[in-house]
């Protein structure tokens, strides 16, 4: 039996009918399209499949897509404002904080959460804000530099 949830994803409402095993990260790939959101382990132990729900990081992997009715969404596709990167994502690619790729999404949300939050965050509070994200080509220095620089950029374009 499906029950029909309304969510917003990245400014846009949708209806869709979810199964009882659906996951939020299911209906993000599989119903909206938005594929840059990735499965990594389905357990919530990689973080490739984070999203903003409600402004906090989750899991989308762990969320049951019915937990998700009624709620606000921001997937990595969402941060971008048209073809104008989002000054964190520009980090990234400033830093070299991006290789093989598959993990950025989930990094770039978890860096965006914590810079939401605090936007001058410290080494240590970076790295634990991207704690639940594993990444196997980076060694971790230059995603949580990029991520203390967007503070100070999204601060310096702000003023």
């Amino acid at each position: 039996m499906k029950k029909v949830i309304r969510l917003t994803v990245n400014g846009k409402k949708y209806e869709i009918a979810v199964s009882s095993n659906q996951t939020l990260l299911d209906i993000l790939r599989n119903e909206i399209g938005l594929t840059g959101t990735k499965e990594g382990c389905g357990e919530g132990d990689c973080g490739a499949c984070a999203v903003l729900m409600d402004g906090k990081a989750v899991n989308s992997c762990l969320v049951p897509a019915v937990g998700a009715n009624e709620r606000d969404i921001v997937t990595v596709e969402g941060l971008a404002e048209g073809e104008n990167l989002h000054p964190l994502q520009e980090a990234f690619v400033e830093h070299g904080a991006i290789q093989c790729g598959f993990c950025s999404p989930g990094m770039l949300i978890s860096g965006k959460a914590l810079l939401d939050r605090n936007p001058h965050p410290s080494e240590a509070e970076t790295r634990l804000a991207i704690s639940g994200n594993l990444c196997r080509c980076t060694g971790y220095q230059k995603i949580v530099e990029a991520i203390m620089s967007s503070g100070k950029k999204t601060e310096e374009v702000a003023n």
